[in-house]
């Protein structure tokens, strides 16, 4: 593995926060477009009846 030299921990904790930074987005995202996608279908249930 590279050396990382004495900031090799704080390194590591900076890609593992990036990490849990970029998951929750993703996340986030997944569960907006699924509300939206349920809003949606309400919406065109609705005008169809």
């Amino acid at each position: 593995m590279i050396d990382l030299g004495p900031h090799a921990v704080f390194i590591v904790w900076a890609y593992i926060g990036v990490a849990i930074g970029v998951a929750g987005l993703i996340g986030w995202t997944l569960y907006d477009a699924r509300v939206t996608a349920k809003r949606l279908a309400a919406l065109e249930a609705r005008r169809a009846a």
